[in-house]
């Protein structure tokens, strides 16, 4: 397993999707508000992280490869203290599109004693214009050129910047130049992705992609609608990732339930960037879609145990799976 975890060090992989600040406001409750029954939080710090499709960049670079998003931002200030926020982390910016009509999109989450009280999010989920489509078009098309990429993720949080144009053509360039392509799908583009080679939704997407109810701990309904998905769109592997239940890995060459590992679970966002980017290297790297299953599930449980977003650490993950 070490000489896979190495190989990581030489990949290069391309993030195309919504990038976003997570910002958190930590704080103290003491008492309720006189003005309405809710909790006052006293803050005690503030903090801004990368997330969306620049935290699964995040995971990329902590697994020792090399990332590089495509990505539309806000010409505003917190498109700024996104650009900062790349810079303080190492990350290239040339994929990175300012667009004057749209905001920078940001999730602040308000965190008390280890618990997240609420959640406020900045954002719209407009499409991109057609113009500004064929400038993404060209982002990835002068990436592609420019450095050799062994991998393109969709991450997709339906924010508008991943289109049915901007999948076709991306997919089809992929094909042409044989790139690997995975998905972390949502809602507005589920059948989108023709052709993909991996594509991995949760229980949720599944469901609502299929418009059918998919009961996981009955294996044969998660089988059935997993081949249902397979069938429309093509795509050579599917990874469904179903929480506490662990995975179900449907492919060419068979189908594998992978348990989930018993965590002490703090917070569960961003496990599913960490799931994409860890699938993403296997794949790259040359596993097999079973083993990189099984490596991904790991990552996603790892990172679970820590409050807020984080990216996996690739010492503890490597250490655990030579257990596997």
């Amino acid at each position: 397993m070490t000489d896979i975890f190495e190989k990581f060090n030489s990949l290069n992989v391309l993030i195309i999707g919504d990038v976003m600040i997570d910002s958190y406001i930590w704080g103290k409750i003491d008492r309720i508000s006189p003005e309405a029954p809710v909790p006052v939080v006293r803050v005690t710090k503030k903090e801004n992280r990368l997330g969306g499709a620049a935290n699964v960049a995040l995971n990329i670079q902590s697994l020792g490869a090399n990332p590089y998003i495509c990505a539309v931002i806000g010409n505003d200030p917190d498109g700024e203290n996104f650009l900062s926020l790349l810079k303080t982390q190492g990350l290239s910016d040339q994929g990175i599109i300012k667009i004057k009509s749209r905001p920078t999109t940001v999730k602040t989450r308000i965190i008390a004693h280890n618990q997240q009280i609420a959640r406020v999010d900045a954002e719209t989920e407009r499409n991109l214009s057609n113009s500004n489509t064929l400038l993404v078009l060209n982002k990835i098309k002068q990436i592609i050129t420019d450095h050799r990429i062994d991998a393109i993720i969709f991450e997709d949080y339906d924010k508008g910047l991943i289109t049915e144009d901007l999948i076709g053509n991306t997919v089809q360039l992929a094909q042409e130049m044989g790139i690997i392509t995975v998905v972390d799908p949502k809602k507005r583009n589920f059948h989108a992705y023709k052709g993909v080679q991996l594509f991995k939704p949760n229980l949720k997407e599944l469901k609502e992609g299929l418009k059918m109810e998919v009961d996981p701990s009955n294996m044969k309904q998660v089988e059935q609608a997993v081949d249902r998905l397979k069938k429309q769109l093509g795509a050579k592997t599917v990874m469904l990732t179903l929480s506490e239940n662990g995975v179900y890995v449907s492919s060419e060459n068979g189908n594998k339930h992978i348990l989930a590992h018993k965590r002490d679970i703090a917070d569960v966002s961003g496990a599913g960037d960490t799931v994409i980017a860890t699938a993403a290297l296997c794949m790259a790297a040359g596993l097999n879609e079973f083993k990189t299953a099984e490596i991904a599930n790991l990552a996603g449980g790892l990172v679970c145990e820590h409050v807020g977003v984080v990216p996996i650490d690739k010492a503890r993950l490597l250490k655990e799976s030579k257990a596997l």
